[in-house]
């Protein structure tokens, strides 16, 4: 019986996939397990290097998650419900996990419901890149302001929670890792665990538009999720982030790396007023649902 399935979403990954998939190839670990490239539709060459790996990986699957929305929810779920493990791990197809990844997360499942791994940041990016983007970027299990979360691309959980929960939400094009995990601990009050051991190299942007994209999905999104989960946001906030801004454009701007910085947090001001606007419609269910019942934190967002 299959014990971990390890779950990788891609779209166009031609260029990154190989090396995902090399890494994987040097894994060794107790148990039998399987890997699931949940493909969402690539028109490059994505599966004729993924059918390569299978001829010395044959516990390697494809499957078609093309039907569905562009987004890493839908081929995440698409490949969960194909899994034949009982524990169920999430990677993406542009990172590459370190050795013994697939033994650590196993293992630590076979001990926990919900776990999260670490990223490591300097092989597969530049020096500058790294400075610019690390200050930004959380690591391992994260704390905000409702429940701790992780990313999609390092994370764990038992098949029998991912199926209580409804797997991740498809009507959230991005950050519904965030929420996922908010929803897993809120609702079925389970704990989510670091393991330090499951490592991974992480790929930045490597532009500064794309950085700034990056950002900018994050905080619109970011601002869908907590309107979700029952939280508002105040003036003072705008006020404050809008402050910040402008004092790093003046005092701290002076090179490639800080203007990168500095357009990340140009993203995420700019996406959270976009999200703010965009999402006001979930925010009115928020303000409605909280007259009528106080206690009450998740709403529908469909249009």
């Amino acid at each position: 019986m299959i014990q971990l399935s390890v779950i990788i979403p891609c779209y166009n990954c031609a260029e990154y996939i190989g090396t995902q998939l090399e890494a994987f190839a040097h894994q060794e670990y107790s148990q039998p397990w399987e890997i699931i490239i949940a493909d969402n539709g690539s028109t490059d060459n994505t599966l004729e290097i993924v059918r390569q790996y299978q001829q010395k990986m044959p516990h390697l699957r494809i499957v078609d998650a093309s039907g569905g929305k562009k987004c890493a929810a839908y081929p995440r779920n698409v490949g969960a419900q194909v899994a034949k493990g009982e524990a169920l791990a999430f990677c993406d197809a542009d990172d590459e996990v370190f050795p013994g990844w697939v033994a650590a997360m196993g293992e630590a499942l076979s001990k926990y419901d919900f776990v999260a791994g670490k990223r490591d940041f300097q092989k597969l990016n530049a020096p500058w890149i790294t400075e610019a983007c690390a200050y930004r970027e959380g690591n391992g299990v994260q704390f905000g302001h409702y429940l701790p979360f992780a990313g999609g691309n390092n994370l764990g959980v038992k098949r029998s929670i991912w199926l209580a929960a409804g797997g991740f939400d498809e009507n959230i094009p991005v950050a519904d890792d965030l929420d996922f995990c908010w929803r897993v601990q809120a609702e079925q009050n389970v704990k989510l665990v670091e393991v330090p051991e499951a490592m991974i190299h992480f790929r930045f942007r490597d532009t500064i538009k794309g950085m700034y994209k990056r950002w900018y999905g994050f905080a619109e999104n970011d601002v869908l999720v907590a309107y979700i989960h029952g939280f508002s946001f105040s003036w003072q906030d705008w006020l404050n982030n809008f402050v910040m801004l402008v004092a790093r454009l003046l005092i701290k701007v002076r090179s490639r790396v800080s203007f990168a910085r500095w357009m990340m947090d140009l993203g995420w001001f700019l996406g959270k007023i976009s999200g703010w606007w965009k999402y006001r419609h979930v925010r009115s269910q928020v303000m409605a649902r909280k007259k009528s019942t106080p206690s009450a934190c998740c709403f529908s967002h469909d249009d």
